[in-house]
């Protein structure tokens, strides 16, 4: 594996670079090493504060399941903390809340091991003459929880620090009052996608196709203009508008003030995408099924109901079609034996480049 990994570099002069050789798009003991090094090392997306609404609240969950498995549990205590939690009890290993319930302490269905909403061991029948009993390792694991308007997320890296993922998106959209954004299940959807994860995001991570697969957005977009910003762990592709229709109500203090914008476009490395139009916002999160299997997730959070689905934002699933059918193909060509690797347009693709040397780095050392 460590020769693989040698030749997964990226030129930083994107002008010289060359893409991913196409392994890492095709080889399994790639792929598994990818759960640990690129996706359980970041973070991850969990859902709104919703869903631990009033103090009591447990809510078991399953971090990327299908791919990472990893049994978790949000928990909102008497004095309102909210708490991401292993749900494996520390006792003999099963898991401790097996659907959502309003509880004052979790009690293990298995043997009776007791535990605060906080993850704090309470107390433990039959043990009174076990030594050295309880310690620190008699508590749940306590992840890293990072909150942001309504929306939770975390990390398995228990020393994750949130500020590379998502500083920059939230000093540039400081000025949205995320608390009025209400989901909309019914306008939400999922997709099952034949293809490779990261290769779905590439395609995002792109404005250069807009013209020749996105006829109707193609309309909206003033292509000319459209731009990729990069951060630490994230980037933006800033979409203006061709006119002053369905557009940002920008206040003096945003740095895009006097621009039409029509859509922001952020990444979060490695999988989540967060799609911020004059409506309210689409949330996609990329989760690996398999090596040539992706589900992808979108979750609809609306802010202004009149101008939904108008603008850029409009028709996101005929969008998402044609983005599947083009990423498919894609899956298809890259088994080919007449290819291995690509270049990169120095105007047109600084995310995917940007993207490409995140994950060889990561894939070198598993390190962010």
């Amino acid at each position: 594996m460590q020769e693989n990994i040698l030749q997964f570099q990226i030129d930083p002069d994107i002008s010289k670079a060359k893409t991913l050789d196409t392994r890492f798009y095709t080889d399994p003991e790639i792929f598994e090493e990818s759960r640990d090094k690129l996706f359980a090392l970041n973070w991850q997306y969990i859902g709104d504060r919703s869903i631990v609404a009033l103090p009591g609240s447990c809510y078991p969950f399953t971090l990327l399941d299908n791919f990472l498995n990893e049994p978790l549990l949000l928990t909102r205590d008497k004095d309102n903390l909210v708490y991401c939690l292993s749900n494996v009890c520390t006792h003999r290993g099963t898991t401790l809340v097996a659907e959502a319930c309003q509880v004052v302490n979790m009690r293990c269905r298995y043997h009776g091991r007791q535990f605060g909403l906080d993850g704090h061991f309470m107390s433990m029948p039959e043990f009174k003459e076990v030594k050295n009993f309880p310690s620190k390792e008699d508590d749940l694991t306590r992840l890293p929880l990072f909150e942001w308007g309504p929306w939770l997320f975390t990390s398995l890296d228990l020393n994750a620090n949130p500020a590379s993922h998502f500083a920059a998106m939230q000093n540039r959209l400081s000025w949205l009052p995320l608390d009025e954004f209400v989901f909309k299940p019914a306008l939400s959807s999922e997709y099952q996608v034949n293809a490779h994860w990261a290769l779905y995001c590439e395609n995002y991570l792109e404005g250069f196709h807009i013209p020749f697969v996105h006829a109707g957005l193609n309309t909206v977009i003033d292509f000319g203009n459209y731009t990729t910003e990069l951060f630490e762990t994230s980037n933006l592709q800033l979409g203006l508008a061709k006119s002053e229709d369905q557009i940002f109500d920008l206040p003096p203090s945003s740095v895009d003030f006097g621009k039409k914008v029509a859509a922001y476009y952020f990444f979060v490395f490695p999988n989540m995408m967060f799609n911020f139009y004059p409506w309210g916002l689409s949330i996609n999160l990329v989760q690996p099924l398999s090596l040539n299997r992706t589900r992808v997730s979108f979750y609809t959070y609306v802010w202004k109901e009149e101008l939904f689905n108008k603008g850029a934002g409009s028709q996101l699933d005929v969008v998402e079609m044609e983005d599947e059918e083009v990423v498919e193909a894609v899956q298809k060509g890259i088994r080919s034996r007449f290819y291995n690797k690509g270049r990169y347009s120095v105007t047109r693709e600084q995310g995917i480049h940007h993207f490409h040397r995140l994950i060889c780095g990561m894939m070198a050392d598993g390190q962010r």
